[in-house]
C-alpha cells in the first residue's frame, strides 16, 4: 500500500510500505480518509523532532471502517474520526479518563506510524463515529477542534465576558469559535496575517492587527475594552504573545496557554508583580478526552461540526492528494506558499471531496 514516510529529518518519501498489522484491544481495520497537518508535523519534518525514523506522520485523521471485530458497535462503511492517543492501561490516570495526563501512552503519527498511509489498524475505543453525511475532510478536523474545546472549557465564563485569542491559525480560529459558542459575549482575535484576520472577520469576529506598527496588540485591546479582557488565549506559540496575553487581561481574569511555545520566555519581574496584584489565573492545556463515551469532548465536537455551529471548511487552505505530501511539506517549510489548514486526501472518498471543493487550493497556489 502507499504511504508517505519520514525516513530522516527533511526526507519525506511517497512509496510502498508493508500492510499494517493488528494490535491492541479489539482492533479495527480502517481506510484512511483525510489527514491534517499540525505544526508539530512540520517540526518533525523540518527540525528533526521525531521520536524515531522511519515514521509515517499524521495524528489528525478521519477514516472509513473496513473490518471490525465480533460484536462491534461499528460496521464496515462507517465514517469515523480517530483519537490518536493510545492509553497506557497501567497508568492510574487512564482509569479516570485522563490518559493524556499520564505516562507511557502511545500516539499515532508520533510514537507509532500514523495516518499518512492508505490503511491502518486502530483499537475500537479510539474510533468516534461521525454522520455518514460528514465529509471526511471535515472529520479530519475533529481532532484539532477537540484540542481547542478541551482548552477553552477550562475557562469560567463570566456574565458579559470578553475574550482575546492571539493567533488566528486553525487552533486559534477553532478556539475563538468555541468561546463564542460557550457563551463569551465578545471575542477578539489578533494576528499579523491579513488573510487570517479577513477569514475571522468573515466568521463574525472582531479582529486586531497584531502587526500594526503604530499600536501593539495590548494597546489596541486596552483601547477597545478599557480595562482588558476577562480571558486571553495564547494560540501562536511565541514568547512575545504569551507576555501579551498576560498584559491584556483584566483584574481577576484568566490566561490560557494553548500554543506550544517555540522558544524560552522570560517574564519580567514587573509583569509577575502585576499578574499577582491583578489576581490572574493561568491555565495550561494539553490534548483532549474521549471519556465518557457518548458524552465526551469529541462527541460534542462531532455534533457541532455536523450542525455547522463550528465552521471548519473556511479554515482549510489545501486539500491535496497524498502523493503531493513531500513537495507540499517542502513548500510549507520554505514558506514559499501561504497556508492555513493543510489536509491530505488519502482515500478515494476524500480525494473526490477535495476535487469538488469550491476554491480548493493545491500546489498551483493557495487562495
Amino acid at each position: 500500500m502507499k504511504a508517505v514516510v519520514l525516513d530522516a529529518p527533511g526526507v519525506l518519501r511517497h512509496g510502498e510500505v508493508p500492510e499494517p498489522q493488528p494490535f491492541g484491544d479489539r482492533p479495527v481495520l480502517v481506510r484512511v480518509g483525510a489527514v491534517g497537518v499540525c505544526g508539530s508535523d512540520l517540526l518533525r519534518v523540518g527540525h528533526g523532532t521525531a521520536y524515531h525514523y522511519p515514521l509515517v506522520l499524521g495524528h489528525e485523521f478521519s477514516a472509513v471502517v473496513e473490518q471490525v471485530p465480533a460484536g462491534s458497535r461499528l460496521r464496515p462503511g462507517d465514517r469515523v474520526a480517530v483519537f490518536p492517543l493510545l492509553p497506557n492501561p497501567a497508568d492510574p490516570l487512564t482509569e479516570i479518563g485522563e490518559p493524556a495526563l499520564g505516562s507511557g501512552y502511545d500516539y499515532f503519527g508520533s510514537r507509532r506510524d500514523g495516518g499518512l498511509q492508505e490503511r491502518l489498524w486502530v483499537p475500537e475505543r479510539n474510533l468516534i463515529a461521525v454522520p455518514a453525511t460528514m465529509p471526511l475532510l471535515h472529520a479530519a478536523m475533529v481532532e484539532p477542534a477537540a484540542v481547542a474545546l478541551h482548552a477553552v472549557r477550562k475557562l469560567a465564563v463570566p456574565a458579559a465576558g470578553s475574550a482575546l485569542v492571539i493567533g488566528a491559525g486553525p487552533i486559534g480560529a477553532l478556539a475563538a469559535q468555541w468561546l463564542r459558542l460557550l457563551g463569551w459575549s465578545r471575542v477578539l482575535v489578533a494576528d499579523v496575517d491579513p488573510r487570517k484576520r479577513e477569514l475571522m472577520s468573515d466568521l463574525g469576529f472582531e479582529t486586531i492587527d497584531a502587526g500594526d506598527p503604530t499600536a501593539g496588540t495590548v494597546a489596541q485591546v486596552l483601547a477597545r475594552t478599557g480595562r482588558g479582557v476577562d480571558a486571553a488565549v495564547e494560540a501562536s506559540g511565541l514568547p512575545a504573545t504569551l507576555l501579551q496575553t498576560i498584559e491584556a487581561t483584566a483584574p481577576r481574569g484568566q490566561v490560557l496557554i494553548l500554543g506550544d511555545l517555540k522558544g524560552d520566555v522570560t517574564i519580567p519581574r514587573t509583569l509577575i508583580s502585576s499578574l499577582i496584584r491583578r489576581e490572574l489565573t493561568v491555565y495550561g492545556t494539553w490534548n483532549s478526552t474521549i471519556a465518557p463515551a457518548g458524552r465526551s469532548e469529541w462527541d460534542m465536537v462531532v455534533d457541532a461540526v455536523a450542525s455547522g455551529r463550528i465552521a471548519v471548511e473556511p479554515l482549510i487552505s489545501h486539500a491535496a492528494p497524498l502523493e503531493q505530501a513531500p513537495e507540499l511539506f517542502a513548500e510549507l517549510l520554505g514558506r514559499r506558499q501561504w497556508s492555513n489548514k493543510v489536509l491530505f486526501a488519502v482515500g478515494a472518498e476524500a480525494r473526490a471531496e477535495a476535487e469538488t471543493r469550491s476554491g480548493a487550493a493545491d500546489l498551483a497556489g493557495a487562495r
